[in-house]
C-alpha cells in the first residue's frame, strides 16, 4: 500500500476497466493476517483490476466507533470539570469589564465588545451555554488537528486530551468566562486553515474561518499575533512553496481583516463610535512606569513641560497592577483613562525617542520574563470585585448561583496545580523548540515539524506582544502554553505509531 499512512483505514484501490459496472462480477480473494488481496472478473472472465484492503485497518476502524463516542462525550465533560465543580462559570479579574460591555454603551481600555456580546448570548443560561460551546470547540479542534496530520484515532485523541486536561491549564481556560480560551485555539485554527486548506470541506473552511476571525477580534494581543503568523507565513512563502498553499495565506489573512471588521462593526453598535477598542498606549505606560521609565522621563522633563503626573513622580507604585487598578491609586486620582489617556500616550511616545537603548533592553528582558510566566489561574481567586459588582448591578438573578460558588469562598487554590503545570509547560516549550530547530537545521519539515515550528513563533509573538505592552504575567502565558503541550504529545504518539509500524513490518 505505498504512499499510504499507516494509520489511514482506507484502502489502496487499483483503477479498473474493460467491465460495465452493471455486470455480473464474480471474484478470487486470497487472504493472509494482513493483507486481503482481490481480483475481479467481468461475467465473461477478462479480468478488472485488483484491490488490496488493509484487513488490520478495516478491523481498527470497527473497534474505533465506540471509542469515538467515548471521546465526543468525554472530552468537553472533563473540560468543564472545573466548572462543574465550582457550580458556577469560573470568573476572572477581568471578566467584569467584558460583562459589562453589553450594558454600559461606551468603550473600555483593552475590553473586547466582540467578546462582550459573545458572553451576553450566553447571559440567559447562567452562561453554561458558552462553556458548552468553549468545550465543543475545543474538542473540535483538537481532533481537526490530528485528522489533518493523518493522526486521527478516537483513542488517540481522547488519551492526548486526557494529559491535556491533567497537566495543562486547557480545562480551566475552557471552564472560565474570558477570551483567553480563544488565543490557543486560534493559532491552532489558523495553521489548519493555513497549511492544510485542501484537506478541508467547504464547510469546514468557512467554519474555520469564521472562528479564526472571530477569535482574532476577542483581544488586540490575539489578534497581534494571528497577524504575526500570516507575516511569517508570506515571508517563508518563497521557501515552502506548496507546503503554503497560496489559497490558505490568503484565507488566513482575510480572517485578520474581518476581525477588525467585526471588532469596529461591534464598537460602533454598543456605543455608537466607529472606533479601536482604546488603552493600549495606557497598558504600555503602566509596563513603562514598572520598568522606571516614566519615573526616570518625569524627572528629566518636569522642569520644561507641565505633566498631571510631575507633582506625584517620586510616588510612582511598584508595578503596573497597582498604578492602574488599586482603588486609592495617584491614576484614580487623576480620571482614570479619561483623565489621563492622552498624558499616558505623550509620555509612552516619548520615552520611545528618548529612552531607545533603555527601551529595547527592557523590551527582551520582559520578553523573555513572559516566556517562563506561565502558571495556571492568575487572577482566578476570590478576590475579583469588579466583577462581582458588574454581576449585582446587571444580572441580580444570578448572584446567589455566583456566591454559592467554590471560587467565592476561597476554594481555589492553584499552588499545587502548578507544581505539575509549570514543569509540563516549560518542557513542552523545549520539545518544541528542538523539534523546529531540527527540522530548520536539515532544512525540511514534515506536517508536525511545521506545527512545532508555527507554535514556536506563536508563543514567541505573545511573549513579544504581552511583555512588552503589558508586561509579564502568567496569565498571557498559560492561554498559549498549552498548545506547546499539545504537539509534544502529538509528536510522541507520531513516534510510537511509526515504531509499531516498523516492528509490525519486521515482524
Amino acid at each position: 500500500m505505498s504512499g499510504q499512512h499507516p494509520d489511514d483505514p482506507r484502502p489502496d484501490k487499483v483503477a479498473r476497466n474493460s467491465c460495465n459496472s452493471s455486470r455480473q462480477r464474480t471474484h478470487l480473494r486470497q487472504t493472509n493476517y494482513t493483507f486481503a488481496r482481490e481480483v475481479y472478473f467481468c461475467a465473461n472472465g477478462a479480468p478488472i483490476g485488483e484491490s488490496v484492503i488493509n484487513t488490520r485497518a478495516l478491523s481498527t476502524r470497527a473497534a474505533d466507533i465506540p471509542w469515538a463516542w467515548v471521546a465526543a462525550i468525554a472530552i468537553p465533560v472533563l473540560l468543564l470539570v472545573p466548572a462543574i465543580w465550582n457550580g458556577y462559570p469560573l470568573l476572572e479579574y477581568d471578566t467584569g469589564g467584558y460583562l459589562a460591555r453589553w450594558y454600559e454603551g461606551y468603550l473600555v481600555p483593552s475590553r473586547s465588545t466582540v467578546y462582550g456580546i459573545y458572553l451576553h448570548l450566553g447571559q440567559g443560561s447562567y452562561f453554561w451555554i458558552n462553556l458548552a460551546f468553549q468545550a465543543l470547540l475545543t474538542l473540535w479542534i483538537l481532533q481537526l488537528t490530528l485528522r489533518v496530520l493523518g493522526m486521527a484515532r478516537p483513542l488517540r485523541l481522547l488519551a492526548i486530551a486526557i494529559v491535556l486536561i491533567l497537566t495543562t491549564a486547557l480545562p480551566w481556560l475552557a471552564s472560565m468566562l474570558l477570551t483567553d480560551i480563544f488565543a490557543g485555539l486560534g493559532v491552532l485554527s489558523l495553521f489548519i486553515l493555513v497549511v492544510h486548506n485542501g484537506r478541508l470541506s467547504t464547510v469546514e473552511r468557512i467554519t474555520l474561518f469564521l472562528y479564526t476571525s472571530f477569535a482574532a477580534a476577542t483581544h488586540s494581543a490575539t489578534l497581534g499575533v494571528l497577524f504575526g503568523l500570516c507575516c511569517a507565513g508570506w515571508i517563508m512563502k518563497p521557501l515552502l512553496r506548496r507546503r503554503l498553499p497560496l489559497a490558505g495565506l490568503v484565507q488566513g489573512s482575510l480572517t485578520i481583516v474581518t476581525g477588525a471588521i467585526m471588532l469596529l462593526a461591534a464598537n460602533f453598535a454598543l456605543s455608537g463610535q466607529l472606533a479601536w477598542t482604546p488603552g493600549g498606549a495606557g497598558v504600555s505606560f503602566g509596563r513603562m512606569m514598572q520598568d522606571g521609565i516614566v519615573a526616570r522621563y518625569l524627572n528629566d522633563h518636569c522642569d520644561t513641560i507641565k505633566l498631571k503626573l510631575c507633582p506625584y513622580r517620586n510616588q510612582l507604585p511598584a508595578t503596573a497592577d497597582e498604578f492602574l487598578w488599586a482603588n486609592d491609586s495617584i491614576f484614580n486620582k487623576l480620571g482614570r483613562f479619561e483623565g489621563m489617556n492622552a498624558e499616558m500616550e505623550f509620555i509612552a511616545t516619548e520615552s520611545l525617542k528618548a529612552y531607545p537603548f533603555w527601551q529595547a533592553q527592557a523590551a527582551l528582558v520582559a520578553t523573555a520574563q513572559q516566556l517562563v510566566h506561565v502558571g495556571t489561574g492568575e487572577g482566578t481567586n476570590g478576590w475579583i470585585p469588579h466583577t462581582y459588582g458588574i454581576i449585582e448591578r446587571y444580572m441580580p438573578a444570578q448572584i446567589p448561583a455566583m456566591r454559592a460558588a467554590h471560587q467565592q469562598h476561597w476554594d481555589i487554590n492553584f499552588a499545587a496545580i502548578n507544581w505539575i503545570h509549570i514543569p509540563v509547560a516549560l518542557i513542552s516549550m523545549l520539545v518544541i523548540a528542538v523539534i523546529a530547530v531540527s527540522a530548520l537545521w536539515r532544512r525540511r519539515a514534515d506536517d508536525i515539524e511545521l506545527l512545532a515550528a508555527t507554535v514556536c513563533v506563536a508563543l514567541f509573538g505573545n511573549a513579544f506582544l504581552c511583555g512588552c505592552i503589558s508586561g509579564p504575567h502568567d496569565r498571557y502565558g498559560a492561554r498559549m502554553v498549552w498548545i506547546a503541550t499539545f504537539v509534544a504529545l502529538i509528536a510522541g504518539a507520531r513516534y510510537l505509531a511509526n515504531r509499531d509500524g516498523a516492528a509490525s513490518r519486521a515482524a
